[in-house]
């Protein structure tokens, strides 16, 4: 895991371009003062994006960086080598996506169609629009879900959870598991948990340290957390400021897209404790250059989602 100190350094500035990081050559500390008090406000003239002065010295660790669908930059997207990409560049979490086929068995894709990333078109012909739920684990599991992205990934599969969960325990990895579109799939929740259950992800460890399940369901999220009220949840979205105190009832993050994020949100979001009595976090999506991961991170975000997470490493540690 990829956590350490939230420093951009004047050296990693220059690595990464000053202009790109949009470097302010005047900001500087005076002894003795709070750092994070004396740039709380610097931001880049014109922009509202902060300096890397203001980044800098505005957190005591660095975020946590997720493999969006694995290492999702590098290899097929909640492919098995996308997981195992994420691993070699050395990265603890990954996300990935879950659904149900048509005789109930939990798949990890992101689409609820099956065109974009496999295929199902070639294979099925007359099965259009190649929706998940209108196939069966079977037949998903003949589907090409490598080559759309490059021929040296052909023939790889769509996995199933349980194949999902057996490679990242393998590498000793942890997961953000969202439950996809749970309105199309009544039950998607108990049965997530039941194989999470079965493959020893709901023991003490896992559950404590290792997993969390998002949803941009909010009732989705309600029902996690009622069926497992010890598992950490996030509810995806940006909610109102004025309802986050709702959310914090059954929801421990809030995880919002990048482009929704402010000061102010995220101090929203802190400001509140979730359902285990701690303070809710936030971790925000889909980040994958280094001028934008130094905005987040001077925010105060815990945790940035990324299909590219070498790339936001090293801008944000």
């Amino acid at each position: 895991m990829y956590a350490g100190t939230a420093t951009a350094s004047v050296a990693a500035a220059a690595l990464l371009g000053a202009g790109t990081l949009l470097m302010s050559s005047t900001t500087t500390d005076a002894p003795g003062t709070d750092a994070t008090a004396a740039v709380a406000h610097t931001t880049a003239a014109g922009t509202g994006v902060r300096t890397v002065s203001a980044v800098s010295r505005d957190r005591s660790r660095d975020p946590l960086v997720i493999a969006h669908r694995g290492a999702s930059a590098y290899a097929p997207e909640n492919t098995l080598a996308a997981v195992d990409k994420a691993d070699v560049l050395g990265f603890d979490w990954v996300e990935n996506d879950v659904q149900l086929t048509r005789d109930g068995v939990l798949v990890v894709i992101h689409d609820t169609g099956l065109k974009r990333t496999t295929d199902a078109e070639q294979v099925f012909p007359g099965r259009a629009p190649w929706a998940v739920k209108d196939f069966t684990a079977a037949e998903i599991a003949r589907l090409d879900a490598g080559s759309w992205f490059g021929p040296v990934y052909a023939g790889a599969r769509v996995p199933t959870l349980q194949q999902y969960l057996h490679r990242i325990e393998r590498n000793q990895q942890n997961l953000l598991l969202e439950i996809k579109s749970p309105e199309t799939y009544p039950g998607i929740e108990q049965a997530t948990l039941r194989v999470l259950g079965q493959e020893g992800w709901l023991d003490r460890t896992h559950v404590r340290t290792r997993l969390v399940i998002q949803s941009f369901g909010a009732d989705s999220v309600r029902k996690v957390h009622e069926q497992r009220p010890d598992v950490v949840t996030a509810l995806l979205g940006t909610p109102a400021v004025a309802d986050l105190p709702s959310y914090a009832e059954f929801t421990d993050r809030i995880n919002p897209a990048y482009t929704s994020l402010s000061n102010e949100y995220v101090a929203a979001v802190h400001a509140l404790k979730g359902p285990h009595n701690k303070r809710l976090q936030l971790n925000t999506w889909t980040v994958n250059d280094a001028e934008h991961a130094l905005q987040v991170t001077g925010y105060g975000v815990d945790g940035i989602i990324t299909n590219a997470p070498d790339v936001v490493r090293e801008a944000a540690g």
